[in-house]
């Protein structure tokens, strides 16, 4: 009984963490290419002046 509680915990436990890391690295990534939008736009904007 309690080796299927573990096991099913663990399991679960996995799954999580997977999810996490990849909404992690999705975060990870969008902000990275928010902020070299952010500054192309912002040396666009130098140039035209």
């Amino acid at each position: 009984m309690l080796v299927s509680f573990i096991n099913a915990f663990l399991s679960r436990m996995v799954v999580f963490l997977v999810i996490a890391a990849v909404g992690g690295v999705a975060t990870a990534l969008g902000i990275t290419m928010a902020r070299k939008k952010d500054n192309a736009g912002a040396a666009v904007k130098e140039g035209n002046k």
